[in-house]
This record gives C-alpha cells, structure tokens and sequence, in this order.
C-alpha cells in the first residue's frame, strides 16, 4: 500500500493527473485502507474487491492458492483469512449443497465452520430444495498432523512437486527433463493421459508402467505397416494426433523419473527414509538422532535439516534438552546466526519444542516416585530421560495403528492401505482421522484421540438431507485442509476412496509439502 502511495504521491508532486484503481483479490482488507488514508491519498485511488475464491486444479482439486494461509493463522495468529475460507464454503454450498453432515477438528476448522453458518443465516438460502451433489463436509486444520507434511514424498505426484515444484496445476521441467536447451511448462491434471495413471502411484511402481507403456505405443505406431490407404487416411486422421501427444508426455515423464532418480540418489535418499521411518516407529532415535547431526555438519540442505529435526521433535513430543541445545548449536554453527529467528517461530508453532523438566514424568516414574524420596525421583527421572518416551503422536499412532504390521514385504504394486503412500512405513494421521470419522459418522468412540489432539472437534448434521440417505451426493466427501494439503495425502484418500466406493473433493488453502511450511518459518531471506 505504501509503494502505492509513492507512486500516487511521485504523480502529484510532478503535476501528472492520473485515474488510479486497486483491485484486491479475494478480499479487500480495511488495514490496508487505512494505510492509504494515512499517506493522504485515499481520496485519489477508487478501491474495488475481486472476490477470487477458488481455482480449480483438477478434477477433485480446488486450491484457493493462500500459501500465506498457514505462516498468518498458525504462527502469527491473524484471523484474516477465515472469512475467505468461510465465503468459499458459503459458494460451494451454494452450488452443490446443501452439505448433509459437517465434521471437522481444529480452532481454525470451528470458527471457519461458525462464520461459514453465520453466511448462510445471513443470506437467503438459495440452495433450499435442491437435489445436493456434496453430501459430507469434512475441516481438518493443518496443525492437527504436522507429521503427514513432514515427511518425504514418494507417491510420483509428491516427488514431482518435491523436485521441481508444482504451482497452481503445471511444472517447469527443465532441459535436465525435455532434452533440450528449453524448459516447458507443463499442465499436470486429469486430462495428460500418461500423468493420471501415474499420479497416485508409488515411485518404484512407475518406470515399470512407463516402459509397458512405451511398447504399447510403438505397437500402436508399428499397425501402420500392414495398413491400406483407406485404414492408412483413419489413422492419420484419428489417431496419430493422440499418439504423438502420448509421446510427448511419456518422453517427458520419463526424462523427470531419471532427474529425480538422479537428485534423489546425490541426497542420500534410501538413508533419509530409513532414518523417517525410525523416527514414526520409535525405533533407533539415537541413529536417527546421529544421521541428523551429519546432515547438519556436511551442510546438505538447511531445508531439509530443518524438517529431520522438526520431525523427531514431534514424533518424540519435544527433544530433550540436551539434544535440543546440541542440534541448535550445530545447525547455526552451520547455517549461520541469522536462523535464531528461525527456531523461535518454530518453537511458537510447536514444530520443534524443547521438553521442560516435567514433561519426561511418565506413568511408571510417577508411581515410582512416590515410593522413594523426592532426590532419588530426580535420579529416576534422569535416568528415564535416556529412554524413549511416550508422546501424543507415539499415543495417537497407537490408539489408531497409524504404522502397519505387515508379515514379510509390503506390495507397493497392489497396497492394502493407505500406507503404501509412505512405504507401508506409515497411514497418514490426517487420512486416518477422516477415514475413521466418516465410519463412525462422528466422534464416537474417538474420545481419547480428540483429547490428545487438543480437541475443538465438531459434528453436525443437516436433518433435511439426512432423510434422503439413498441420494448420490453422500458418496460424496469435501475434505478441507486449512494450511495446506501435501500430494500425498491427496493420493491416499483417492485410494480410500476407491476402497470404500466414494469420492473425494479436496479444497485446500494451497497444496504445501515439507519444503515449503519449513520456507513459511524461515526468517533469514536469502
């Protein structure tokens, strides 16, 4: 708003008289008027609202492109969005509601759910009547489970955005991809017919598909031979067109499987999941703990060293103060001072916490200590301190058997959950509590979850729609990510759907991954 107002002010002061228009997009915020009040030109500018909800990605992907979102809400606390996020459930309610059952958990989800209500009293309810095409709403606030974006991507969709980074819908593969001195943007959605077969699939699944694929086409190419004018005219006029398109996008997703394969080989990747996936089992943290610290010491990624240490913060319910201080050390001696800032942020949000001196009490230390005097306690606590502890995600991962036990290998050709997207190593907790609630059809029986998630759980029905149980629209699901949606999550509840014979619409404030919520925290802007 200032640059603004420098240029209205640079306009006048040499005598240019010129109209001037700002168009705010979705919403016009009164802050931002004030502002220009203050520099004096409120009265030279015609301020005007674009109220630019949402932008479909894809089939089942709405994105309202606030990558913002997630920084404002759950680190500076700034309510500003939540009315965006309410007018966008007020427009698809209005179009493909009304929404038989809302479920949701989170602050935000509840007073986005509130104001969302409030809408709709305060409008004429235009969609009464009608035959609704959505039939269960689903809020889930991004806070809820850190862990899920936390972790390394491995379905093709998550590793494609990882890499190269995926913005509203398409990609720029670079001349590493197209084998060329170009780069091309690419669209990645439904209608690129190699990319839907591949999207959902776990990494080690899709070469395979692209090779069976690649000779399915060149025998496609090879009919030509025996052809006759007639069938050889057909071909040329149906046909080739889609073939070459084919082509094309198969060459292209073939040269980005080989870079990332590639990148992914410099960075130690196989190391780096062993190492996550010991961190969600609760196994080995002390490897884990020593893998993090020489990542950190060969300077790899800040990013990445960021995000190994916000994971073992969570799954272990904050570090004991020892390592916290050791890793602090250790990562600013590496990445420089500036990032003091960095772990403030991280420790307000609750992404990488230090465990105060009670914290480590656990059940069994508790009972002991009555038992003995109060100085053995704190010899007993000290020595329970070196042992791995019970955490709210070690309790929650329990409660609702977030990691599989699978007998011998996990067939990541033909998965049997939705923990196929981290491996077989992990169900993504965010998945799991939608999958669980829509089975309850509420919070019954999830009592001690929700207490360990920090509650604000809701669940509320529409009786009108409720009476037409037969009708399509509840085979229909909208999960709402406030914060951000990572590509695999996406991925594995496609898959449940599948299995249960649904649909999911997912509308996010934007899809994030690991790299970016960490980027959202970083104070040092290089």
């Amino acid at each position: 708003m200032r640059y603004i107002a420098d240029i209205v002010n640079a306009d006048k002061m040499s005598g240019r008289s010129r109209k001037y228009k700002v168009i705010f997009s979705p919403q016009k915020f009164y802050a931002c008027e004030m502002v220009l009040e203050e520099e004096g030109v409120f009265g030279d500018v015609t301020c005007d609202e674009w109220s630019f909800y949402l932008l479909p990605l894809d089939e089942d992907i709405i994105s309202m492109e606030l990558p913002e979102f997630f920084r404002d809400y759950f680190l500076e606390g700034d309510h500003r969005w939540i009315n965006s996020v309410a007018r966008a459930l007020q427009l698809l309610n209005s179009l493909y509601g009304p929404f038989g059952k809302a479920y949701g958990i989170g602050r935000c989800a509840k007073m986005s759910y509130e104001r969302w209500r409030d809408l709709e009293e305060e409008s004429e309810a235009d969609g009464q009547g009608r035959k609704p095409e959505i039939g269960n709403v689903f809020l889930m606030d991004r806070d809820t489970d850190y862990v899920t974006a936390l972790c390394s991507q491995v379905v093709y969709e998550g590793l494609v955005d990882d890499t190269f980074r995926i913005k509203c819908g398409s990609v720029d593969f670079g001349p590493d991809v197209t084998s060329s001195d170009k780069s091309i943007k690419v669209l990645l959605n439904a209608q690129d017919k190699v990319f839907s077969q591949i999207r959902n699939e776990h990494f080690s699944s899709v070469f395979g598909f692209l090779s069976q694929k690649s000779r399915n086409l060149q025998a496609q190419y090879d009919r030509r031979r025996g052809m006759d004018i007639k069938q050889m005219k057909n071909f040329v006029s149906q046909e080739l067109k889609g073939l070459k398109q084919e082509h094309r996008l198969l060459s292209l997703h073939i040269g980005a499987c080989e870079s990332i394969m590639k990148k992914k080989t410099k960075q130690d990747f196989q190391e780096m999941i062993k190492a996550e996936h010991s961190l969600l089992e609760g196994f080995d943290i002390r490897e884990s703990t020593s893998f993090i610290e020489e990542h950190i010491d060969r300077q790899v990624s800040p990013i990445e060293s960021l995000r190994l240490m916000c994971l073992l913060s969570i799954t272990e319910n904050g570090l004991i103060p020892k390592d916290y201080r050791s890793l602090k050390t250790q990562y600013l001696q590496s990445y420089g001072p500036e990032h003091l800032l960095t772990f403030h942020n991280l420790k307000r949000i609750g992404l990488l916490t230090e465990q105060s001196a009670g914290e480590t009490l656990t059940a069994v230390e508790s009972k002991v200590s009555k038992l003995v005097t109060d100085r053995a306690a704190g010899k007993i606590t000290d020595a329970f301190n070196s042992l791995a502890r019970k955490s709210n995600f070690r309790a929650i991962s329990k409660k609702l058997g977030l990691i599989p036990r699978v007998d011998g290998e996990y067939d990541l050709k033909m998965p049997r959950d939705m923990a196929y997207v981290f491996s077989g190593a992990y169900v993504p907790l965010s998945c799991k509590i939608i999958e669980q609630v829509l089975e309850r059809q509420g919070w019954l029986g999830l009592e001690e979850v929700v207490r360990l998630l920090n509650g604000n759980e809701f669940s509320v029905s529409d009786s009108a729609v409720e009476d037409n149980p037969a009708w399509e629209s509840q085979r229909v699901i909208l999960a709402v990510f406030l914060g951000g949606c990572t590509f695999s999550e996406i991925a594995a509840l496609r898959f449940l759907g599948k299995e249960r014979g649904c649909k999911f619409i997912f509308l996010t404030t934007a899809i994030t991954n690991s790299a970016r919520m960490m980027e959202a925290m970083i104070e040092a802007k290089a």
